[in-house]
């Protein structure tokens, strides 16, 4: 139960990586036009940002919901309220499953296989919560994001260092610390 409760806020920041670095990197390549993670927040959207997060608030309840109700009484919750048909067999208590968090079926087969790949989603959220801080301080220090830097570093990869951004180099690539 204790890896169950601990999961939730690695799979955030497993999402919240991939939702900060991908659009980013596709609207400086060109592909999409969205406004950078960290301005995000500052954008006009359908609706004002108390209605999003209140959603948002709502579809995490739901899903956080269904898994403490599932750690309270186990398999409660291991029938699809949407598909019936669709049940979960043989889950751990409060660990998601099924289609919708399994849709290519790799937790399937071998208990050894299972335990494998739940101790690589630990892991790999516990990187990508850091890889989340690391973009925030990057911001802060630089004053451009992640795709911004790497797009520096690799036009200028002698120059466009944390070292030149922390000695405040008059060669860095970094716009916020160009001296003037």
């Amino acid at each position: 139960m204790e890896r169950a409760i601990r999961t939730c806020p690695l799979q955030m920041g497993n999402v919240g990586s991939c939702w900060n670095f991908i659009p980013e990197f596709l609207t400086k390549i060109g592909i999409l036009n969205t406004p950078s993670w960290y301005s995000a927040g500052t954008e006009e959207y359908f609706t004002d940002t108390t209605t999003l997060f209140i959603v948002e608030l709502i579809f995490i309840g739901w899903a956080e919901g269904r898994r403490w109700a599932d750690i309270l009484k186990p398999g409660c919750v291991n029938t699809d309220p949407i598909f019936p048909n669709n049940k979960l067999t043989g889950t751990d208590v409060g660990y998601p499953g099924g289609l919708w968090f399994d849709p290519l079926g790799w937790g399937t087969g071998f208990p050894e296989k299972i335990k494998e790949l739940r101790t690589k989603e630990i892991k790999n959220g516990r990187l990508a919560m850091l890889a989340v801080m690391g973009a925030w301080f990057q911001h802060i220090y630089t004053g451009t994001g992640p795709i911004d830097n790497l797009f520096a570093h690799l036009s200028d990869p002698g120059h466009a260092t944390i070292f030149a951004a922390w000695t405040n180099c008059s060669h860095s690539s970094f716009p916020a610390f160009t001296p003037k």
